[in-house]
């Protein structure tokens, strides 16, 4: 695992800490979604456990043979959008430890915690307490950091404000400002942003895809090419195309909103809904330049309400991640999409 050119500055900041022995126990990595805050914390983690004190984990001493073993737990640890809460499983080194999404044991059935809780931070406290197993150090990697609830970050606190030795947190979060300041003033923040576009086609390339395919994803994650390596491995791309020419039908009157609704709450809806808003916002910008936007839309009048549905949009998003019926979310969402500028309905207040 390496860190990915964009974040090469940010790596070489931190060994350098590192060797000067100014490294803090504390770090936030933040910035957009896909962007390799998670690989840069889990290579950092590896750094700091790695037996040689080199630029980056050497992957052939015990420690670093340790961390690379990876296993999910039984059943899966899922996000609440149904992905792994551990994309690449948990470590085998007995001095790592990540934190995320886990199972609520207690709950009948069994089912996954949507929020980072209490219990979890005080284990991780009891964990840090304990003298590392192999005598180096111990590392925890917490994401997302902004999925904490007010007593777990609470409890966190409390760790940040009592450092051990030898203790390390990694933290890691698309959504920052949803952190208390307490939180984020305890924490070595450091912001990953977009590259260059160049930058971003020669990375793609590097991964095997194509000039067009990452020219397309680029195109629709807005640079972002953590974003358009996911969509062209998974098919986003072809949803996010599919989506577009469902909100073009519906423009156009050629399909109901009933239909686009039962249709979506089938399958990923709440990504479905993710490119819904992602478009409108694009559209919206290039009527702004006054250029053709991936919607087609022809109307002026649009701008207004593209903005407007782009809010409700994203704010029916956490809707479908309560008891609410998915497809009477996504009904009361598209019923505003038309020619028509949208209007504020009460369940999405």
């Amino acid at each position: 695992m390496t860190v990915a050119p964009w974040q090469a500055e940010a790596w070489s900041k931190l060994v350098e800490r590192r060797a000067r022995g100014t490294l803090p126990h504390a770090l936030l990595l933040c910035g957009p979604p896909d962007i390799g805050k998670r690989a840069f914390a889990e290579q950092a983690a590896a750094m700091l456990l790695c037996e040689r004190d080199g630029d980056a984990p050497c992957g052939n001493c015990r420690s670093c043979k340790l961390f690379a073993i990876r296993s999910q737990r039984d059943p899966e640890e899922t996000r609440p959008d149904g992905t792994l809460a551990q994309p690449n499983g948990h470590p085998g080194h007995p001095d790592a430890r990540f934190v995320g999404y886990a199972l609520n044991e207690k709950a009948s059935p069994k089912k996954m915690f949507t929020e980072l809780v209490v219990e979890q931070i005080r284990d991780l406290s009891a964990w840090l307490s304990l003298p590392p197993q192999m005598g180096r150090a111990q590392v925890a990697v917490l994401e997302p950091a902004d999925g904490l609830n007010v007593a777990a970050a609470n409890a966190l606190l409390k760790t940040l404000e009592e450092p051990g030795a030898g203790r390390h947190l990694i933290l890691v979060s698309s959504k920052p400002a949803q952190l208390s300041a307490t939180i984020r003033s305890r924490c070595q923040r450091i912001d990953f942003r977009l590259p260059s576009m160049v930058q971003a086609l020669t990375w793609l390339a590097a991964q095997g895809v194509d000039a067009k395919t990452a020219a397309s994803g680029l195109a629709a994650s807005g640079g972002n090419p953590g974003l358009a390596l996911t969509w062209a491995r998974s098919g986003g791309l072809a949803l996010r195309e599919e989506v577009a020419a469902d909100l073009r039908a519906l423009h156009g009157g050629k399909t109901t909103p009933l239909d686009v609704a039962n249709r979506w709450s089938k399958a990923e809806a709440e990504t479905r809904l993710w490119f819904a808003a992602a478009l409108a916002q694009d559209e919206a910008q290039a009527q702004a330049r006054g250029a053709a936007g991936p919607l087609a839309l022809t109307s002026r009048g649009d701008f207004t309400k593209l903005v407007v549905w782009f809010d409700l949009a994203n704010r029916a998003r956490g809707h479908l991640r309560g008891p609410l019926r998915p497809e009477l979310v996504l009904l009361e969402v598209l019923s505003t999409w038309g020619a028509s500028a949208p209007r504020r309905s009460s369940m999405l207040r």
